[in-house]
């Protein structure tokens, strides 16, 4: 059994969590290696002076009260049949035996609408590495995706660590302020600005360095809950630069607004046009951002579409959003909306400087005049 073990981990349980993960880190000297989720942080997996300690937030009263310790194996051991077992020492030490996970686990959707604005769901919650997060997709449909608003109220460097996430999907968008970052081979830090957006393909390791004052922005991610890791050993930045690197089938994007080569297209619907961001050839058709505004006479013709998912964040202006079997509803800039599949919709009242951000997957969306 002994060779099957690749890691041992203490569990602890973790409330207030913030406070008690800045106790082992900051006062103890542990470093942070694993923590998830990042919009709410629950479980972070921290290492230091030979032991491997597991913070839970919403650990059980049985652990609390003698202990748990959580052995991880390696994926292909035959020991136990179940991902899971669970076992009870005399002293009623509980041991979660499970297996190293390696395959990315993406659930099933559960598309419904929906609806959030900024005037009545503006709760903001403290996040990884300080950032303040208002969530956009309460519901996460099924766990397949979550948007996420983000700020930091205070300028200056960002307590972040060089760190990737185990995803299937995920970009940034800034819709306020501007924003360093450094990426793995992709040359030195730059800067990002109102307007901007980046893909952060699976793995590639990254770090956020500083920010303005008041920034602002918009991350959409699959799936929903997923491991954000520390990497200790990598330095930014890398060596080599490789732009067209190959990550799990994706490459970087970095879409800059003040591009003026970059041109407006007719979108969907008439009335509209979109300026592509480059993603949808970068994920071979994955997933698709662009922005979309109002192009003069917008279509108030209905719309459906069967795509899998497809978010849009109001960035200037407003409409009214007419969605079947719901209350009509006045849009305005920092309100967002995801409309299922095959549901019909249309946009009445485009004020001139309307401006949303557009994320769905696939890329390439099928849609429907009705």
């Amino acid at each position: 059994m002994q060779a099957s073990i690749r890691s041992a981990q203490f569990i602890l349980p973790a409330s207030p969590f913030d406070e008690t993960l800045a106790f082992f880190t900051n006062r103890l000297g542990f470093q942070l290696d694993i923590i998830f989720p990042a919009d709410d942080p629950a479980i972070a997996v921290i290492s230091g002076y030979g032991l491997n300690l597991r913070l839970e937030r919403n650990q059980n009263e049985m652990a609390q009260s003698s202990g748990a310790i959580r052995l991880v194996l390696n994926n292909d051991s035959e020991l136990f049949q179940n991902d899971t077992t669970e076992m009870l020492a005399p002293n009623g030490t509980k041991i979660e035996i499970v297996k190293e996970t390696t395959k990315l686990h993406i659930p099933p959707i559960e598309q419904s609408f929906v609806l959030r604005k900024m005037a009545t769901d503006a709760t903001w919650i403290v996040g990884r590495a300080g950032m303040n997060y208002r969530d956009l997709i309460p519901g996460r449909l099924g766990g397949r995706f979550i948007a996420s608003h983000i700020r930091i109220p205070t300028g200056g460097p960002v307590a972040d660590h060089v760190h990737y996430h185990e995803i299937r999907f995920q970009m940034i968008y800034v819709v306020r302020g501007w924003v360093r970052l450094i990426y793995e081979d992709q040359g030195p830090s730059f800067v990002l600005q109102a307007g901007d957006c980046v893909l952060q393909p699976p793995l590639i390791r990254h770090r956020v360095l500083e920010s303005s004052a008041g920034l602002e922005v918009i991350e959409v991610a699959c799936p929903a809950t997923h491991n954000t890791l520390i990497d200790h050993q990598m330095q930014l930045p890398s060596a080599e630069y490789r732009p067209d690197r190959d990550y799990g089938g994706q490459r970087f994007v970095k879409y800059l607004a003040a591009n003026e080569t970059l041109q407006w297209c007719p979108w969907i619907s008439s009335g509209f046009e979109f300026r592509d961001s480059g993603i949808s050839l970068a994920t071979a058709n994955l997933a698709g951002v662009c922005i979309v505004r109002n192009n003069g006479n917008p279509s108030t013709q209905l719309l459906r579409h069967d795509a899998e998912f497809v978010f849009r964040f109001i960035l200037n202006g407003e409409l009214t959003l007419h969605v079947t079997g719901h209350a009509s509803e006045k849009m305005t800039s920092g309100d967002s909306f995801v409309v299922p599949e095959k549901i019909l919709y249309n946009f009445t009242e485009c004020s001139k400087d309307l401006q949303f951000l557009e994320v769905s997957l696939p890329g390439t969306i099928n849609c429907v005049h009705e």
